[in-house]
């Protein structure tokens, strides 16, 4: 079976490398936009691609002729996308719909990532049955992705996901726990939002979930993340106390507080029932994370 994916040089597309290449069963073409950033280059083959590039996009798939693609290419920088709104659509939502005419006309079974930010926290934990109501642009522009899957001719899998978090090699951006990691081993002063709650998901747990999908031939709408739900200052809390920093510099501050560009949702969370009966996903606790990220931290291995 050939897969090939986008955003392959982000965390969950180098997550996805990892475990693809030695799969005897998937023959694997990563893209990402410039120079492979994943140092082991063995077992797929790379090519330089920009997603909202119809013309581009279109000859290369058309070429590769995989049957999966796994779309991890997105813009999720929240506050970012409220200032450029233009942008967040041409990644977000005019390449989905590239994606999916191409994923027709190939008869290829296409697997898209969504968010928690299409919801508006007000009754999480959320199931894909409940009805989204975004409050930021970056969650509009997801939104208005899945409604692109949903009126298409196509093969597609929506995972939605919360807060991905874990280690690759020169990513373009940080995430959560390797931020609040490094801070607290500095002892640094931070100010935690402890009135918004999510369940953030480690890389490998949202690979598996893309891999699932694919290989059971499971279409339509499905819930991602972590299991545990916790507020921002519970996890950077739970990340001190996992590696023995002191939590006496964490100050929690609320939402109202922070003034962010962008209007968060307060509670999210997902219902994972769906997911785990017809995937088989399983996510592991988020010390469970911790701990996989720290030997690879202590391996360099990813």
């Amino acid at each position: 079976m050939k897969v090939l994916i986008t955003g392959s040089n982000g965390l969950l597309g180098q997550k996805l490398i990892h475990k693809l290449r030695v799969d005897d069963a998937v023959e694997l073409v990563a893209t990402s936009i410039g120079e492979n950033r994943v140092s082991e280059k063995e077992g797929y083959s790379y090519i330089s691609l920009d997603i909202t590039n119809e013309n581009e996009l279109k000859k290369v798939i058309m070429f590769e002729n995989p049957e999966v693609i796994i779309n991890t290419a997105a813009m999720t920088n929240v506050d970012a996308c409220e200032d450029q709104k233009e942008k967040c659509d041409i990644i977000n939502v005019n390449a989905v719909k590239y994606l999916s005419d191409i994923s027709t006309k190939i008869n290829a079974h296409l697997i898209h990532i969504s968010t928690d930010f299409i919801f508006d926290g007000e009754n999480g934990p959320y199931s894909e049955n409940d009805i989204p109501n975004p409050l930021s642009y970056y969650g509009l522009s997801k939104l208005k992705s899945e409604t692109v899957l949903l009126e298409s001719n196509c093969k597609w899998t929506v995972l939605r996901t919360i807060i991905v978090f874990g280690v690759a090699e020169h990513l373009s951006k940080g995430n959560i726990v390797l931020w609040a990691k490094e801070a607290l081993e500095k002892g640094d002063s931070l100010n935690i939002i402890d009135d918004q709650f999510r369940a953030p998901t480690l890389a490998e747990d949202l690979a598996d979930a893309c891999i699932l999908s694919f290989k059971k031939e499971k279409f339509g709408i499905f819930n991602a993340s972590g299991k545990d739900i916790m507020s921002i200052y519970d996890m950077v809390e739970r990340i001190a106390k996992y590696y023995n920093y002191s939590t006496d510099q964490l100050n929690r501050i609320s939402t109202a507080k922070l003034s962010q560009k962008a209007v968060r949702p307060l509670k999210t969370g997902f219902i994972l029932d769906k997911s785990i009966k017809e995937l088989g996903y399983n996510p592991h606790s988020f010390e469970e994370s911790l701990k996989i990220i720290n030997e690879q931290l202590k391996s360099k291995i990813i």
